[in-house]
């Protein structure tokens, strides 16, 4: 595992290397930004999309949060940092898809089907307790099959959890517009750890499958 320093030796190979090797693009990207697609992905640290993804900067505009999740549209007041977000991604910079990547051994996941941190104060885990609430319905029919504890039960939720937050993204009317003039395709993702093979939602069946 690296330290801040060792990481400032890191960006000292990256000015000597791709900073080098990738000047016209970084000249391009000066100028602004252009990303057609979105992915919203968990901050695990195992899952930087432009890894796993293999592209150049600038490609793609990204969002990392704990299990990747997007809460449904909402004017309460409050600070919406994932729904600014993709406004931002939608309104302005017009990305033409916006993809859901879940992945195994979420820690959020498995957080919100074993339920340990709720009733926690703020700052002792209630800060995650209430940001993965937003699993509570997905993950009764979960628990009631097949437990909560388990790695079925919690890939189960894993890929629930995708699927929860492509609803929640349908309930936004910028996305709702796109999506219904078809300038703006939705897409669910689950990268398998222990694996490595990224699987593609096929919503018309509800199934996940490996990408080709």
């Amino acid at each position: 595992m690296k330290t801040f320093e060792q990481m400032i030796e890191g960006y000292s190979r990256f000015r000597r290397g791709d900073w080098q090797k990738q000047h016209d693009r970084w000249e391009q990207l000066k100028e602004g930004q252009s990303p057609q697609v979105m992915v919203i992905a968990c901050s695990d640290s195992r899952v930087d999309p432009a890894q796993i993804f293999d592209v150049d900067p600038g490609e793609i505009f990204v969002v990392r949060n704990v299990a990747a999740l997007v809460p449904p549209f909402e004017t309460t007041p409050g600070q919406h940092g994932v729904s600014a977000a993709l406004e931002f991604a939608v309104q302005f910079l017009k990305v033409r898809e916006v993809v859901v990547m879940g992945h195994g051994m979420c820690g959020g996941c498995k957080a919100a089907l074993t339920q340990d941190l709720h009733g926690n104060a703020l700052g002792e885990g209630g800060f995650v307790a209430h940001w993965i609430d937003m699993l509570d319905e997905v993950r009764e029919p979960i628990a009631a099959q097949q437990g909560t504890s388990g790695r079925e039960a919690e890939r189960a939720m894993e890929l629930a959890a995708v699927k929860v937050s492509l609803a929640n993204l349908r309930t936004f009317p910028c996305v709702q517009e796109k999506e219904g003039d078809g300038s703006l395709k939705l897409r669910g993702a689950y990268f398998a750890i222990s694996d490595g093979v990224l699987h593609l939602l096929d919503e018309s069946s509800g199934e996940f499958g490996p990408a080709s």
